[in-house]
């Protein structure tokens, strides 16, 4: 059997060999160290036999993806701590997240509340201080039906799992059905952290049971536990909520859940992240369009939407027609080509649109900004010949960078690929399609990790992780290669033949949603806007209004004339309170003018958060801050 290192050497050893003991041919420290391992992009448990040929990583804690391999087991730690409390509790899933672990739970009549998280993680840490090893058995389908014959839920995934190989993974009395990539024993979780409860349907469908999802975390020392709860702290204090609200930003209603209201500074940082999308996009020669909020069905058959996502779409009769509100703007899009007798020599042809998008999202899935009903999508569809593909998913590489690197966000890429059912076109064509994306992300010098089966219905996709401040992965772009839309609308240019051909198109968008991007960058620079973005620039504060209101109203004057926005706070309070709560309200400048400043035309400013003052001449504040503003310092 032949396995691969990450250094790419191969080694051969006997079909049935472990983790361990390769790490232990390669040497007895390794071995000593070994966690777990991934093994085919899988994480599995240090002692599974392998059966097959494949690549392999040797975890130890110096690996930070060896916290995949903690967290799993914690989950199973917490679901053997409440089977104790709570005897009757049924489990869905528990696997180990981007950050932590959850487990949906069914606790019948029982009620949970965030106050009893307390007693589960006491539960944890007696079971934990007495150790258990982490043993793994292979079951037949009907030995594992046996097994879980009054357990709803986990009879429901192994019929799902049925024709693969079932195993369960045992702790003391504790059992559970899991592919594994556990530690040896339960003695090895000690510090970890029950985080906050959550409704959760059963496989994600609002038509089955609602479960309670309990998240934790778990970390190898205490010290990076202690360092992740105070990240959780400050993200508190910068949920964009609480600062949408305290900034004037936005605001939400009861009387249209998931349906964000802008508030004026709201309405300024969209109008500046708009206008950034434009110029940017002007220089890469995009054209632009909009296209009809509601479009009737049939067009939504076409496109496939109508068989796909028809859950999530709004809908309404005109006509004794039945029209729905777009969900995607890709069909009008379409439409637009379509409309237009298209050369080969107009190729690649990209179309931006900026369109608003309604989709319907359950009510307890709704959250602030960053999941509404609707949102503005800043789309855009790239029309190409199939040997302009990868030149032009590299020119969309380059421009991705161009704008996160404006925002100072650094991100990941993964390649969706096909996923099992529901989607179109044939598997040659998709095939070909990731490989296009795949062999661009490289000549570009990213790495791309695989997410298998996440596509698109009609397409893969690169789809952009970004990370931000407080080390939180989001999803906001997407680079999707589609060769079945075109067919589906029947799209064509016309060759150098003379013949019609059909294009093949790529959906993309950089911020993604802009509601939610808009909430990502409030929690992102909590609130402190770069000059750029900020709604109030400047913020003029005269020492004695009596004296020095006059040129101060003057510096205002002349900073709106020169683009900039600022305003003068000319209240009776004293300046302490004025400075700190332009502090507060996270004003990137704050002028203050006194005696000197009038007489010789003069501001003395101070950068939020910083305590330094500087005078100098009012034109050359005013040149400063403009280049502060035209290079998006």
């Amino acid at each position: 059997m032949k396995i691969t290192f990450p250094d790419q050497s191969v080694k051969v050893f006997e079909k049935g060999v472990t983790p361990y003991e390769i790490a232990k041919s390669i040497s007895d420290g390794l071995a000593n160290m070994a966690i777990g391992a991934i093994f085919n992009d899988e994480y599995i448990s240090i002692d599974l036999p392998l059966k097959e040929d494949g690549e392999i990583s040797i975890l130890t804690k110096r690996d930070e993806r060896s916290l995949k391999v903690l967290n799993h087991s914690a989950a199973h730690l917490m679901a053997e701590a409440i089977r104790s409390l709570y005897p009757h509790a049924l489990f869905g899933v528990g696997p180990a997240i981007e950050e932590g672990f959850y487990y949906d739970v069914d606790f019948g009549d029982d009620v949970l509340r965030e106050d009893d998280l307390i007693k589960i993680e006491d539960e944890m840490r007696r079971l934990s201080k007495a150790g258990a090893e982490i043993t793994r058995e292979v079951l037949t389908y009907d030995e594992a039906r046996k097994f879980f014959h009054n357990d709803p839920y986990k009879l429901e995934l192994i019929e799902q799992y049925k024709d693969e190989e079932i195993s369960v993974h045992t702790q003391n009395d504790f059992t559970d059905l899991c592919r594994g990539g556990h530690v040896k024993n339960t003695k090895e979780i000690k510090h970890f952290k029950l985080l906050s409860l959550a409704g959760a349907y059963w496989r994600g469908d609002s038509k089955n049971k609602m479960l309670t999802r309990i998240y934790g975390i778990s970390f190898w020392n205490k010290k990076d536990l202690d360092e992740y709860l105070e990240i959780l702290e400050e993200r508190k204090k910068r949920d964009h909520r609480k600062l949408g609200r305290e900034l004037g930003i936005f605001m939400l209603s009861e009387y249209g859940p998931g349906f964000p209201f802008w508030l004026p500074n709201g309405v300024i940082l969209k109008r500046e992240l708009i206008n950034y999308w434009y110029e940017v996009h002007d220089r890469h020669n995009y054209k632009y369009i909009e296209t009809p909020t509601m479009l009737n069905q049939e067009l939504w058959e076409i496109s496939g939407h109508w068989f796909n996502y028809r859950d999530n779409m709004y809908t309404s009769q005109i006509d004794d027609k039945l029209f729905a509100i777009k969900p995607m703007n890709c069909p009008g899009g379409m439409l637009v080509y379509k409309n237009d007798i298209h050369s080969y020599r107009d190729l690649p042809l990209r179309v931006g649109e900026l369109g608003h998008v309604h989709r319907y999202e359950a009510s307890g899935a709704l959250n602030g900004l960053f999941r509404v009903r609707a949102f503005t999508q800043d789309d855009a569809h790239v029309y190409m010949r199939e040997d302009q593909v990868i030149e032009e998913a590299i020119e969309l590489i380059k421009l991705f960078d161009e704008i996160y690197d404006t925002f100072g966000l650094s991100y990941h890429i993964e390649l969706s690929t096909r996923p099992e059912e529901n989607f179109i076109g044939t598997i040659e064509a998709w095939e070909k399609s990731e490989k296009a994306l795949y062999d661009a992300a490289m000549l570009t010098g990213k790495e791309v990790k695989i997410n298998p089966g996440d596509g698109a219905f009609y397409g893969p996709k690169l789809d952009y992780k970004i990370r931000d401040s407080l080390n939180r992965i989001w999803q906001c772009g997407t680079i999707q290669l589609d060769m079945n839309l075109p067919e589906r609308f029947e799209l064509h240019y016309i060759d150098d033949k003379g013949e019609r051909v059909r294009p093949i198109m790529m959906h993309r968008a950089i911020y993604g949603s802009l509601e939610r991007f808009i909430g990502i960058l409030i929690e992102y620079y909590g609130g402190a806007f770069p000059a750029w973005l900020a709604p109030l620039q400047v913020k003029v504060i005269p020492v004695n209004l009596n004296h020095h209101l006059d040129y101060a109203k003057e510096v205002v004057k002349n900073l709106k004339k020169a683009g900039i926005r600022a305003e003068i706070d000319a209240r009776e309070e004293k300046l302490g309170y004025k400075i700190r709560e332009a502090q507060t309200s996270k004003i990137p400048y704050s002028l203050v003018i006194g005696d000197k400043e009038v007489e010789s035309n003069l501001v003395t400013y101070r950068k939020y958060g910083e305590t330094e003052q500087v005078t100098l001449e009012y034109q050359k504040f005013e040149k400063l801050l403009k280049k502060v503003i035209k290079d998006k310092q």
